[in-house]
């Protein structure tokens, strides 16, 4: 696969996580994933300026980017006057609210398929202790770490447990805070845990969510001043909300692709690190089911044949398996002139055409990595 075809890829994988996400109206990964979109987007028009599809990658980057105006409650881009100069402390609070997003996630705890074992640690670490912290005396875990592959539900897991205790959802993405953040970092972090405090004082539990988090916690050996000073504003935080004479429910759950990367330190913070695996042979049946509930579907399509062909795919391959077999339909409908007409419809979809989806189609995870998650998972693991 070339250079652009992989670029082309990425950007198609961050924006159907993005509608996804936007459709359950989890709001600030939404919003990153849109942003992820964008980037990938513009990195492909940069690096091959004369590819013959820059024209649409502009338009749909320019598409999400309304997108995201509208999620933040912008209602149309503000134009720069050069007469409205802001002011230092309004451009550091552009710069965290870009990056800092507060949101209830309406996602459902069932939706989380499969997973059980991992369900069963993170309600046992946050759930419980809401609903009875009378039962803690001991105090709780603040600090979970989720690990696991891409696309294996890390992310929708921290959402839904947010919305299981109906509570303040903070998500912020671990690579754009080094990446943007130096140079006021530790003030934005010090704001980020005092809004996460200010939540849980006020009655409502709140969670802390950062994802790609070896971007922040990783190896230090190469770092410079600025990012230093990040991790140990952040070290500093999480020490502060694990004081066992506190007992505010406030939260930080970390994600991960790449536990292996994260320096000690940080690790013993999470009192939790739980792995999220990709699906087996059952869950993958359940996902088939659901994405799929809303297609036409010919008899013969044989769920568990399905389940058995997906064997080291993630879910989030099992949801794009099911989006190129609907593609695929409504492609041929298309190319056959009946698309104009409203009454039209694509055909049902059948086993062979699943079938030809993963002939052309290969997990995402690669089998050589997941013996190094079950690795690191037996040396470090604290369910």
């Amino acid at each position: 696969m070339s250079a652009a075809e992989e670029l082309e890829k990425a950007a198609t994988i961050y924006a159907c996580e993005a509608i996804r996400l936007d459709k359950q109206g989890v709001r600030g990964m939404a919003v990153t994933s849109y942003q992820r979109a964008i980037e990938t987007l513009l990195k492909l028009v940069r690096l091959h300026p004369d590819y013959g599809l820059n024209k649409v990658y502009i338009q749909r980057a320019t598409a999400y980017r309304e997108r995201i105006l509208t999620l933040q409650g912008v209602s149309r881009p503000v134009e720069y006057q050069p007469t409205q100069e802001k002011t230092l402390e309004e451009t550091r609070k552009t710069s965290y609210d870009e990056l800092v997003l507060k949101e209830k996630p309406n996602v459902k705890w069932d939706e989380v398929i499969g997973l059980e074992d991992t369900k069963k640690a993170v309600k046992e670490a946050i759930i419980y202790p809401v609903q009875r912290p009378d039962l803690f005396p001991l105090g709780w875990p603040r600090g979970i770490l989720l690990f696991g592959p891409p696309g294996c539900g890390k992310t929708l897991l921290a959402a839904a447990v947010a919305s299981e205790i109906e509570a303040t959802f903070i998500s912020v993405d671990a690579a754009s805070v080094m990446s943007k953040w130096l140079g006021e970092a530790e003030q934005n972090v010090a704001r980020l845990f005092a809004s996460a405090r200010n939540s849980a004082e006020e009655g409502l539990p709140a969670i802390v969510f950062i994802d790609e988090l070896d971007s922040l916690m990783g190896m230090r050996s190469m770092e410079v001043g600025g990012e230093a000073r990040v991790r140990n504003q952040f070290l500093k935080e999480m020490d502060g909300i694990m004081d066992k004479g506190k007992n505010i429910h406030v939260y930080v759950i970390g994600s991960t692709n790449k536990p292996w990367a994260l320096d000690w330190p940080f690790i013993r913070r999470f009192q939790k690190r739980i792995l999220v695996p990709p699906p087996d042979r059952q869950a993958r049946i359940q996902m088939l089911k659901l994405y799929t509930e809303h297609l036409r579907l010919s008899d013969d399509v044989d769920f568990n044949e399905l389940g058995r062909l997906t064997e080291g795919f993630s879910g989030s391959d099992i949801r794009d398996i099911c989006q190129s077999a609907q593609l695929k339909v409504i492609g041929e409908l298309f190319e056959s002139g009946q698309a104009s007409n409203k009454r039209a419809k694509p055909r049902t979809l059948s086993m062979k055409d699943f079938l030809e989806i993963l002939e052309e189609r290969k997990p995402s995870v690669s089998g050589e990595t997941l013996p190094l998650y079950d690795r690191w998972f037996e040396t470090f693991k604290a369910l």
